[in-house]
């Protein structure tokens, strides 16, 4: 007989499109939504440790109670029908078990004790936990509703590879803030005039929307272009080309230490004009459905409107290994910027052919692409 947790990690560490018709893909659900479950749960009873203050200040907790209780709901619903009907039994005990310590400490009714100091530090559960629902259940939906390769599995080679990414980089959400809010102030804030500040505040939001993204782009262009031309940089950054195949979860891929550095470099700008918060606010939601977005298994063509919009397209030619592409596309947000500066990519075909870094140098796992950087002898 073959341990459940055994199943559990050959199901984990395999890749390819899930068999229909077994249960695989509600097992697959339920389970999936028992542990988001768990860590909910988690995240309600210690909300100074696991819970970004950011998002801690705008939560309706009824609305976040509700998620919890439907998402309980499902999960338990689907596993039972499993259960009934023979399906991948060993899904659904995990499932129930997810579920029984739910309910054991408290379900979507748990008590959250309001009295801790500010400045706790935390690890960002929440994020990780909203950002993965979220992402999962848009970002799949559209590849599967427009495709650019049909024939791509959700759970593609190396997916894990990038799901570990996406953990690590959600969860240190905090320390990224605090190291980047750090080196902003320590670097930048000489650069900061009360007189400028006030004139970018008056603005009109869609000016200032449009203003923001703009030199946040001409930022993120010349930071990304040194990651390219300058070898030192490009030990990090040879860490997100080496992902060989594009989804929504390729654009995790990245160092933290270049996180932190392009995050730095981004956001000094951003902070030294003294943008208003509903405009960065809005910024965020811009670059966030972006850098996702642009990263998708998806085949969305704008017309004219690509030479000046970054899209999937312009974005798949950036991390292909095709000799015209090498050193291409910059740009996050406005294509016309690398039309611009003369590193647009001019191509006859529509898609790249092949994606990675050229060489195939970089190993896979998230440990090793972690040492890389310094552990190249290249």
């Amino acid at each position: 007989m073959v341990d459940p947790l055994d199943k559990l990690n050959r199901l984990t560490e395999s890749h390819g499109a899930l068999q229909p018709g077994k249960g695989l893909v509600s097992g697959v659900i339920a389970l999936s939504l028992a542990i988001l479950c768990f860590l909910g749960v988690l995240a309600f009873l210690f909300p100074q440790y696991l819970t970004t203050p950011q998002l801690r200040q705008s939560y309706n907790v009824e609305v976040m109670r509700q998620l919890l209780y439907w998402s309980l709901v499902i999960a338990g619903g689907i596993a039972l029908w499993n259960m009934v009907f023979g399906r991948v039994r060993w899904l659904s005990s995990g499932t129930f078990v997810l579920l029984g310590l739910c309910l054991a400490l408290g379900g979507h009714k748990v008590e959250v004790d309001p009295n801790f100091p500010d400045g706790t530090p935390y690890i960002g559960l929440d994020w990780f936990i909203l950002d993965l629902l979220g992402s999962t259940l848009l970002f799949v939906f559209v590849e599967k509703l427009f495709p650019l390769r049909k024939d791509q599995p959700v759970f593609r080679p190396e997916w894990q590879t990038d799901f570990h990414h996406f953990i690590v980089n959600h969860l240190m959400v905090g320390f990224v803030l605090l190291a980047v809010n750090l080196l902003v102030h320590k670097f930048f804030g000489w650069a900061a005039k009360d007189g400028v500040q006030a004139w970018v505040q008056a603005l009109p939001f869609p000016v200032a929307l449009f203003l923001i993204i703009l030199v946040a782009d001409l930022m993120q262009y010349w930071t990304h272009r040194a990651y390219h031309e300058v070898p030192l940089l490009w030990r990090l950054h040879a860490v997100h080309h080496s992902v060989k195949s594009m989804d929504w979860m390729a654009g995790s891929r990245q160092h933290i230490l270049e996180l932190i550095l392009t995050r730095t470099l981004v956001l000094a700008p951003i902070f030294v004009l003294g943008f208003s918060k509903e405009v960065i606010d809005a910024y965020i939601v811009v670059v966030g459905f972006q850098a996702v977005f642009n990263h998708a298994n998806v085949s969305v063509r704008l017309g004219p409107l690509r030479y000046l919009i970054v899209t999937p397209n312009f974005h798949h030619w950036h991390h292909s290994q095709d000799a015209e592409a090498l050193d291409k596309n910059y740009a996050a947000h406005f294509a016309f910027l690398d039309h611009l500066f003369g590193t647009a990519v001019q191509s006859e075909r529509k898609w790249p052919t092949a994606y990675g870094v050229l060489g195939d140098y970089v190993p896979n796992g998230f440990w090793a692409q972690f040492k890389f950087p310094f552990t190249w002898k290249g």
